[in-house]
């Protein structure tokens, strides 16, 4: 386990076959690169350990799911790289979940913002309360969602990434992104929820782990040049982020 309040906190325990991974932020269980960086490592290891066959992803707390990359680290980017380098940790994470070689569950227990849905969209089967809006905010600050687009295109089509993204004041609700597929379930309650989680993953977690890992690849495939992409996207991410708009975007925000 690591923690911390201004970096987060990351821990991971196992039961019966089962790893859930948990992460904190006191910012809405937002993201601070080191946290992604930790996330992505952690996920890496998990995939390699042939005691577990499922992962379990899910935050802390009864509100916030998500609140998407640390603002505070957005607005005190100042040159390319730097830019680059935090646009580049959501791609570590999703691109850590798309290879790891065990199937992993989202459980979403309420909003989800920007990076937030990128990480609900790479996971293989999300369980969510009816509290899980999800909105993708980024065009309001003058960047795009282009490192999460893929994963999240990839879950809803190029359709509902469209009218998610192009509409980044509004919420859309649980039962949206259920009809779009980036949910497989929701629940009325956190309770019902992490009842049927239980029950899923137990039962997944006893089926052939080689049949679900060759499963997952198979539901991965064509993805195998994400590497490149996803960098490819987060240096255009760290040069939007300089532009003159969303310089005065985020002055605005700060004040």
């Amino acid at each position: 386990m690591t923690t911390n309040r201004e970096n987060g906190s990351l821990y991971t325990t196992i039961d019966n076959k089962v790893a859930t991974v948990e992460f904190g932020h006191p910012a809405g269980n937002s993201f601070v690169t080191e946290l992604l960086n930790r996330l992505a490592d952690e996920i890496n290891k998990l995939s390699e350990n042939k005691d577990i066959s499922v992962i379990i992803l899910r935050s802390e707390g009864k509100r916030a799911f998500c609140g998407g990359a640390s603002f505070e680290e957005l607005t005190a980017i100042g040159n390319m790289e730097e830019g680059k380098t935090f646009f580049s940790g959501f791609a570590h994470v999703i691109n850590a979940m798309r290879t790891c070689n065990k199937v992993i569950v989202g459980r979403v227990q309420g909003k989800t913002v920007g990076g937030g849905v990128g990480l609900a969209a790479a996971c293989d089967y999300v369980f969510a309360s009816v509290d899980a809006s999800i909105r993708l905010s980024e065009l309001t600050i003058g960047i795009a969602p282009l490192v999460i687009a893929p994963a999240v295109q990839r879950k809803i089509g190029t359709a509902g990434l469209s009218e998610l993204s192009l509409a980044p004041t509004e919420w859309q609700n649980a039962y949206w992104a259920k009809e779009k597929g980036l949910f497989a379930k929701v629940f009325d309650s956190i309770k019902e929820m992490d009842k049927e989680i239980d029950f899923f993953t137990q039962q997944l977690s006893n089926y052939n782990p080689e049949a679900l890992y060759k499963w997952k690849k198979t539901l991965w495939e064509n993805t195998e040049h994400w590497d490149k992409l996803l960098s490819e996207r987060a240096a255009i991410s760290g040069s939007l982020v300089l532009s003159e708009f969303t310089v005065n975007a985020l002055s605005k925000y700060k004040k």
